[in-house]
Protein backbone atom coordinates (compact mmCIF):
# COMPACT_ATOMS: atom_id res chain seq x y z
CA UNK A 1 0.00 0.00 0.00
CA UNK A 2 1.14 3.52 -0.81
CA UNK A 3 -0.06 6.31 1.52
CA UNK A 4 0.24 10.10 1.50
CA UNK A 5 -0.10 11.76 4.92
CA UNK A 6 -0.90 15.48 4.95
CA UNK A 7 -0.80 17.99 7.80
CA UNK A 8 -1.05 21.78 7.47
CA UNK A 9 0.56 22.91 10.76
CA UNK A 10 3.61 25.03 10.06
CA UNK A 11 4.94 25.10 13.62
CA UNK A 12 4.44 22.87 16.66
CA UNK A 13 1.33 20.95 15.62
CA UNK A 14 0.56 19.57 19.08
CA UNK A 15 -1.29 16.26 19.16
CA UNK A 16 -1.38 16.02 15.37
CA UNK A 17 2.36 15.34 15.41
CA UNK A 18 2.11 12.67 18.11
CA UNK A 19 -0.75 11.03 16.21
CA UNK A 20 1.03 10.93 12.87
CA UNK A 21 4.41 9.91 14.28
CA UNK A 22 2.71 6.98 16.05
CA UNK A 23 1.43 5.79 12.68
CA UNK A 24 4.71 6.43 10.87
CA UNK A 25 6.68 4.40 13.41
CA UNK A 26 4.18 1.53 13.37
CA UNK A 27 3.58 1.23 9.60
CA UNK A 28 7.12 0.29 8.62
CA UNK A 29 5.82 -2.09 5.94
CA UNK A 30 4.00 0.69 4.05
CA UNK A 31 5.32 3.05 1.36
CA UNK A 32 4.66 6.44 2.99
CA UNK A 33 5.06 10.07 1.95
CA UNK A 34 4.52 12.93 4.40
CA UNK A 35 3.61 16.34 2.92
CA UNK A 36 3.87 19.09 5.53
CA UNK A 37 5.55 22.52 5.86
CA UNK A 38 9.33 22.31 6.26
CA UNK A 39 9.06 24.62 9.28
CA UNK A 40 6.88 22.16 11.18
CA UNK A 41 7.80 19.84 14.03
CA UNK A 42 6.25 16.98 12.05
CA UNK A 43 8.66 17.60 9.16
CA UNK A 44 11.64 17.53 11.54
CA UNK A 45 10.48 14.38 13.36
CA UNK A 46 9.54 12.50 10.18
CA UNK A 47 12.86 13.42 8.53
CA UNK A 48 14.73 12.07 11.56
CA UNK A 49 12.72 8.84 11.44
CA UNK A 50 13.45 8.43 7.70
CA UNK A 51 17.18 8.94 8.27
CA UNK A 52 17.18 6.47 11.16
CA UNK A 53 15.35 3.84 9.08
CA UNK A 54 17.06 3.82 5.66
CA UNK A 55 15.67 0.39 4.70
CA UNK A 56 12.04 1.48 4.83
CA UNK A 57 10.22 3.64 2.26
CA UNK A 58 9.48 6.94 3.98
CA UNK A 59 9.61 10.21 2.08
CA UNK A 60 9.13 13.65 3.65
CA UNK A 61 8.56 16.71 1.49
CA UNK A 62 7.75 20.37 1.99
CA UNK A 63 4.14 21.27 1.31
CA UNK A 64 2.12 24.28 2.43
CA UNK A 65 -1.67 24.65 2.49
CA UNK A 66 -2.35 28.39 2.22
CA UNK A 67 -5.91 29.61 1.70
CA UNK A 68 -5.10 32.79 -0.26
CA UNK A 69 -5.99 32.11 -3.87
CA UNK A 70 -2.66 33.26 -5.35
CA UNK A 71 -0.87 30.64 -3.25
CA UNK A 72 -3.58 27.99 -3.12
CA UNK A 73 -3.89 27.35 -6.85
CA UNK A 74 -0.17 26.58 -7.41
CA UNK A 75 -0.16 24.39 -4.30
CA UNK A 76 -3.20 22.44 -5.50
CA UNK A 77 -1.64 21.97 -8.95
CA UNK A 78 1.55 20.70 -7.33
CA UNK A 79 -0.40 18.24 -5.19
CA UNK A 80 -2.39 17.05 -8.20
CA UNK A 81 0.78 16.35 -10.18
CA UNK A 82 2.26 14.48 -7.22
CA UNK A 83 -0.90 12.38 -6.74
CA UNK A 84 -0.98 11.44 -10.42
CA UNK A 85 2.74 10.72 -10.59
CA UNK A 86 2.98 8.71 -7.38
CA UNK A 87 -0.31 6.84 -7.81
CA UNK A 88 -1.11 6.75 -4.08
CA UNK A 89 -3.63 4.17 -2.91
CA UNK A 90 -4.80 6.33 -0.01
CA UNK A 91 -4.43 9.86 1.33
CA UNK A 92 -4.87 10.49 5.06
CA UNK A 93 -5.67 14.14 5.85
CA UNK A 94 -5.52 15.70 9.31
CA UNK A 95 -6.90 19.25 9.12
CA UNK A 96 -9.35 21.43 7.22
CA UNK A 97 -6.66 23.20 5.16
CA UNK A 98 -4.95 20.07 3.82
CA UNK A 99 -8.38 18.42 3.43
CA UNK A 100 -9.47 21.33 1.19
CA UNK A 101 -6.32 21.16 -0.91
CA UNK A 102 -6.55 17.40 -1.41
CA UNK A 103 -10.24 17.62 -2.33
CA UNK A 104 -9.45 20.19 -5.03
CA UNK A 105 -6.39 18.30 -6.25
CA UNK A 106 -8.40 15.10 -6.70
CA UNK A 107 -11.42 16.59 -8.50
CA UNK A 108 -11.96 14.89 -11.83
CA UNK A 109 -9.18 12.31 -11.46
CA UNK A 110 -10.07 9.13 -13.30
CA UNK A 111 -8.22 7.12 -10.67
CA UNK A 112 -8.59 8.80 -7.30
CA UNK A 113 -6.97 7.53 -4.09
CA UNK A 114 -9.15 6.61 -1.14
CA UNK A 115 -9.51 9.67 1.10
CA UNK A 116 -9.48 9.34 4.90
CA UNK A 117 -9.90 12.34 7.18
CA UNK A 118 -9.17 12.41 10.92
CA UNK A 119 -10.97 15.10 12.90
CA UNK A 120 -8.64 16.00 15.75
CA UNK A 121 -10.57 18.95 17.21
CA UNK A 122 -14.06 19.91 18.35
CA UNK A 123 -14.56 22.81 15.94
CA UNK A 124 -17.87 23.11 14.11
CA UNK A 125 -18.31 21.07 10.92
CA UNK A 126 -21.44 22.76 9.56
CA UNK A 127 -19.86 25.29 7.18
CA UNK A 128 -20.21 25.22 3.40
CA UNK A 129 -16.55 24.20 3.17
CA UNK A 130 -17.18 21.19 5.40
CA UNK A 131 -20.22 20.20 3.36
CA UNK A 132 -18.14 20.30 0.17
CA UNK A 133 -15.27 18.35 1.71
CA UNK A 134 -17.66 15.74 3.10
CA UNK A 135 -19.26 15.25 -0.31
CA UNK A 136 -16.29 15.56 -2.66
CA UNK A 137 -13.19 14.75 -0.62
CA UNK A 138 -13.97 12.06 1.94
CA UNK A 139 -14.45 8.29 1.89
CA UNK A 140 -14.08 7.59 5.62
CA UNK A 141 -13.77 9.74 8.75
CA UNK A 142 -11.87 8.94 11.94
CA UNK A 143 -13.15 10.62 15.10
CA UNK A 144 -10.68 10.73 17.99
CA UNK A 145 -13.47 10.49 20.59
CA UNK A 146 -17.16 9.72 20.82
CA UNK A 147 -17.74 13.41 21.48
CA UNK A 148 -16.18 14.24 18.10
CA UNK A 149 -18.13 11.41 16.48
CA UNK A 150 -21.40 12.99 17.68
CA UNK A 151 -20.37 16.32 16.14
CA UNK A 152 -19.71 14.59 12.82
CA UNK A 153 -22.97 12.65 12.93
CA UNK A 154 -24.84 15.96 13.26
CA UNK A 155 -23.23 17.26 10.05
CA UNK A 156 -22.91 16.40 6.36
CA UNK A 157 -20.26 13.85 7.29
CA UNK A 158 -23.00 11.56 8.62
CA UNK A 159 -23.47 10.28 5.07
CA UNK A 160 -19.98 8.74 5.16
CA UNK A 161 -18.60 6.00 7.45
CA UNK A 162 -17.38 7.39 10.79
CA UNK A 163 -15.14 5.36 13.12
CA UNK A 164 -14.06 6.36 16.62
CA UNK A 165 -10.39 5.54 17.22
CA UNK A 166 -9.01 7.02 20.42
CA UNK A 167 -5.32 7.79 20.69
CA UNK A 168 -2.98 4.90 21.38
CA UNK A 169 0.00 5.45 23.66
CA UNK A 170 3.35 3.71 23.44
CA UNK A 171 3.23 2.11 26.87
CA UNK A 172 6.87 1.05 26.62
CA UNK A 173 8.01 4.66 26.20
CA UNK A 174 5.57 6.09 28.73
CA UNK A 175 6.07 4.22 31.99
CA UNK A 176 5.89 5.23 35.66
CA UNK A 177 9.09 6.73 37.04
CA UNK A 178 11.34 4.79 39.36
CA UNK A 179 12.01 6.25 42.79
CA UNK A 180 15.52 7.22 41.66
CA UNK A 181 14.19 9.02 38.55
CA UNK A 182 11.55 10.78 40.62
CA UNK A 183 13.99 11.96 43.28
CA UNK A 184 16.57 13.15 40.75
CA UNK A 185 14.11 15.19 38.68
CA UNK A 186 12.38 16.74 41.69
CA UNK A 187 15.70 17.69 43.26
CA UNK A 188 16.81 19.22 39.93
CA UNK A 189 13.67 21.37 39.73
CA UNK A 190 12.94 22.15 43.36
CA UNK A 191 16.06 21.47 45.41
CA UNK A 192 16.24 19.48 48.64
CA UNK A 193 12.85 20.78 49.77
CA UNK A 194 11.12 18.66 47.08
CA UNK A 195 10.03 15.96 49.53
CA UNK A 196 7.60 18.39 51.16
CA UNK A 197 6.03 19.46 47.87
CA UNK A 198 2.97 18.33 45.93
CA UNK A 199 3.71 18.86 42.23
CA UNK A 200 0.85 19.32 39.75
CA UNK A 201 1.95 19.16 36.12
CA UNK A 202 0.72 19.59 32.56
CA UNK A 203 2.34 19.06 29.17
CA UNK A 204 -0.70 20.40 27.32
CA UNK A 205 0.62 23.89 26.64
CA UNK A 206 0.22 27.40 27.98
CA UNK A 207 -2.62 28.74 25.80
CA UNK A 208 -5.39 30.46 27.76
CA UNK A 209 -7.94 27.85 26.70
CA UNK A 210 -5.85 25.07 28.28
CA UNK A 211 -7.26 26.19 31.63
CA UNK A 212 -4.02 26.03 33.60
CA UNK A 213 -4.61 29.52 34.99
CA UNK A 214 -7.74 28.17 36.71
CA UNK A 215 -5.58 25.75 38.67
CA UNK A 216 -3.17 28.58 39.51
CA UNK A 217 -6.12 30.62 40.79
CA UNK A 218 -7.44 27.69 42.83
CA UNK A 219 -4.11 26.99 44.55
CA UNK A 220 -3.77 30.73 45.17
CA UNK A 221 -7.02 30.67 47.19
CA UNK A 222 -5.76 28.08 49.69
CA UNK A 223 -4.69 29.09 53.19
CA UNK A 224 -0.98 29.97 53.17
CA UNK A 225 0.30 26.75 54.86
CA UNK A 226 -1.54 24.61 52.29
CA UNK A 227 -0.71 26.89 49.36
CA UNK A 228 3.01 26.65 50.07
CA UNK A 229 2.91 22.86 49.62
CA UNK A 230 2.03 23.08 45.92
CA UNK A 231 4.11 23.63 42.81
CA UNK A 232 2.59 23.84 39.32
CA UNK A 233 4.58 22.93 36.19
CA UNK A 234 3.24 23.86 32.74
CA UNK A 235 5.23 22.78 29.67
CA UNK A 236 4.73 24.58 26.37
CA UNK A 237 5.50 27.92 24.77
CA UNK A 238 6.67 30.39 27.40
CA UNK A 239 3.71 32.51 28.57
CA UNK A 240 3.37 36.14 27.60
CA UNK A 241 3.24 39.09 29.97
CA UNK A 242 -0.54 39.00 30.31
CA UNK A 243 -0.51 35.40 31.51
CA UNK A 244 2.34 36.08 33.91
CA UNK A 245 0.34 38.98 35.37
CA UNK A 246 -2.48 36.57 36.15
CA UNK A 247 -0.04 34.24 37.89
CA UNK A 248 1.28 37.18 39.89
CA UNK A 249 -2.25 38.29 40.78
CA UNK A 250 -2.86 34.87 42.33
CA UNK A 251 0.31 35.24 44.39
CA UNK A 252 1.84 32.25 42.64
CA UNK A 253 4.90 33.57 40.77
CA UNK A 254 7.29 31.58 42.96
CA UNK A 255 5.23 28.40 42.69
CA UNK A 256 4.67 28.04 38.93
CA UNK A 257 7.42 26.69 36.66
CA UNK A 258 7.55 26.97 32.86
CA UNK A 259 10.12 24.56 31.35
CA UNK A 260 9.25 25.60 27.77
CA UNK A 261 8.63 23.42 24.71
CA UNK A 262 10.17 19.97 25.08
CA UNK A 263 10.89 17.34 22.44
CA UNK A 264 10.68 14.64 25.09
CA UNK A 265 8.28 15.29 27.97
CA UNK A 266 8.85 11.99 29.79
CA UNK A 267 11.63 13.19 32.15
CA UNK A 268 9.39 16.06 33.24
CA UNK A 269 6.65 13.64 34.24
CA UNK A 270 9.08 12.12 36.76
CA UNK A 271 8.69 15.21 38.94
CA UNK A 272 4.86 15.15 39.01
CA UNK A 273 2.54 13.82 41.71
CA UNK A 274 -0.52 14.49 39.58
CA UNK A 275 -1.41 15.80 36.14
CA UNK A 276 -4.10 18.20 34.97
CA UNK A 277 -5.83 19.10 31.69
CA UNK A 278 -8.43 21.79 32.44
CA UNK A 279 -9.08 22.85 28.84
CA UNK A 280 -12.09 24.88 27.76
CA UNK A 281 -12.34 22.76 24.60
CA UNK A 282 -10.62 19.48 23.82
CA UNK A 283 -11.28 16.60 21.44
CA UNK A 284 -9.48 13.97 23.57
CA UNK A 285 -5.93 15.02 24.68
CA UNK A 286 -2.69 13.15 24.21
CA UNK A 287 -1.33 15.02 27.23
CA UNK A 288 -3.99 13.46 29.45
CA UNK A 289 -3.46 9.93 28.17
CA UNK A 290 0.33 10.17 28.39
CA UNK A 291 0.04 11.39 31.98
CA UNK A 292 -2.18 8.47 32.92
CA UNK A 293 0.24 6.06 31.18
CA UNK A 294 3.04 7.46 33.34
CA UNK A 295 1.09 6.26 36.38
CA UNK A 296 -0.24 9.65 37.47
CA UNK A 297 -3.84 10.60 38.29
CA UNK A 298 -5.24 13.47 36.25
CA UNK A 299 -7.66 16.30 36.99
CA UNK A 300 -9.64 17.14 33.83
CA UNK A 301 -12.44 19.49 32.86
CA UNK A 302 -15.79 18.16 31.70
CA UNK A 303 -15.48 19.40 28.12
CA UNK A 304 -15.30 17.62 24.78
CA UNK A 305 -13.77 14.16 24.90
CA UNK A 306 -11.74 14.70 28.09
CA UNK A 307 -14.11 12.71 30.35
CA UNK A 308 -13.65 9.70 28.04
CA UNK A 309 -10.06 9.34 29.26
CA UNK A 310 -10.71 8.27 32.85
CA UNK A 311 -13.23 7.38 35.54
CA UNK A 312 -14.08 10.09 38.03
CA UNK A 313 -12.69 9.28 41.46
CA UNK A 314 -10.65 6.30 40.21
CA UNK A 315 -7.88 7.48 37.86
CA UNK A 316 -8.53 11.15 38.54
CA UNK A 317 -11.32 13.68 38.70
CA UNK A 318 -13.66 15.40 36.25
CA UNK A 319 -14.80 18.92 37.17
CA UNK A 320 -16.55 21.80 35.36
CA UNK A 321 -14.34 24.03 33.24
CA UNK A 322 -13.64 27.66 34.20
CA UNK A 323 -14.62 27.12 37.85
CA UNK A 324 -11.52 27.23 40.10
CA UNK A 325 -13.66 26.94 43.24
CA UNK A 326 -14.71 23.43 42.13
CA UNK A 327 -11.05 22.37 42.25
CA UNK A 328 -10.46 23.53 45.84
CA UNK A 329 -12.00 20.47 47.58
CA UNK A 330 -9.64 18.17 45.67
CA UNK A 331 -6.63 20.29 46.60
CA UNK A 332 -7.57 20.23 50.30
CA UNK A 333 -8.14 16.48 50.11
CA UNK A 334 -4.71 15.99 48.52
CA UNK A 335 -3.00 18.03 51.24
CA UNK A 336 -4.76 15.98 53.93
CA UNK A 337 -4.00 12.65 52.25
CA UNK A 338 -1.25 12.90 49.60
CA UNK A 339 -0.80 9.10 49.65
CA UNK A 340 -4.05 8.74 47.70
CA UNK A 341 -2.27 10.07 44.62
CA UNK A 342 0.04 7.06 44.56
CA UNK A 343 -2.83 4.57 44.72
CA UNK A 344 -4.77 6.47 42.05
CA UNK A 345 -1.59 6.48 39.95
CA UNK A 346 -1.48 2.68 40.07
CA UNK A 347 -5.09 2.64 38.85
CA UNK A 348 -4.18 5.11 36.10
CA UNK A 349 -1.42 2.88 34.77
CA UNK A 350 -3.65 -0.20 34.93
CA UNK A 351 -6.40 1.66 33.05
CA UNK A 352 -3.89 2.78 30.42
CA UNK A 353 -2.64 -0.76 29.83
CA UNK A 354 -6.19 -1.92 29.15
CA UNK A 355 -7.43 1.05 27.11
CA UNK A 356 -4.58 2.97 25.47
CA UNK A 357 -2.76 0.16 23.70
CA UNK A 358 -0.83 1.44 20.66
CA UNK A 359 -1.08 -1.76 18.55
CA UNK A 360 -4.87 -1.64 18.94
CA UNK A 361 -4.89 1.97 17.72
CA UNK A 362 -2.73 1.09 14.71
CA UNK A 363 -4.76 -2.00 13.80
CA UNK A 364 -8.02 -0.04 14.00
CA UNK A 365 -6.52 2.57 11.66
CA UNK A 366 -5.42 -0.16 9.22
CA UNK A 367 -8.99 -1.48 9.26
CA UNK A 368 -10.32 1.97 8.31
CA UNK A 369 -7.82 2.11 5.47
CA UNK A 370 -9.01 -1.27 4.18
CA UNK A 371 -12.64 -0.17 4.38
CA UNK A 372 -11.90 3.10 2.58
CA UNK A 373 -10.03 1.28 -0.19
CA UNK A 374 -12.89 -1.19 -0.56
CA UNK A 375 -15.43 1.64 -0.65
CA UNK A 376 -13.36 3.50 -3.22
Amino acid sequence: MKILYTNFHANDGGGHVTYLMSLLRALGDVDITVATPASSRLYRYAKALAQASPKRTLHVRHQTYISRIQHMLPEVRQLRRDIQRQDYDLIHMNGSADHRHIMLACLGLTKRPALVFTKHNDHSVTSIGNRLRARLGTDHIIAVSDYVRRLLQASSYRRKPITTIRHGIDLQRFQPASMAQRTAKRRELFGDYHQELIVLGSTGGTDFDKGWLDLVAAVGQLPLPQKRRFRIVVAGALPNQEKRKQVAAAGMLDQVLFPGLLDDVRPLFHAFDMGFVLSYREALSYACRETLAMGLPVLVSDVGGLPENLRHGVEGWVEPARQPHKILPHLRQIVDNPAQLASMGVAARHWSEHNFDLPTFVEATRTVYAQALHRR
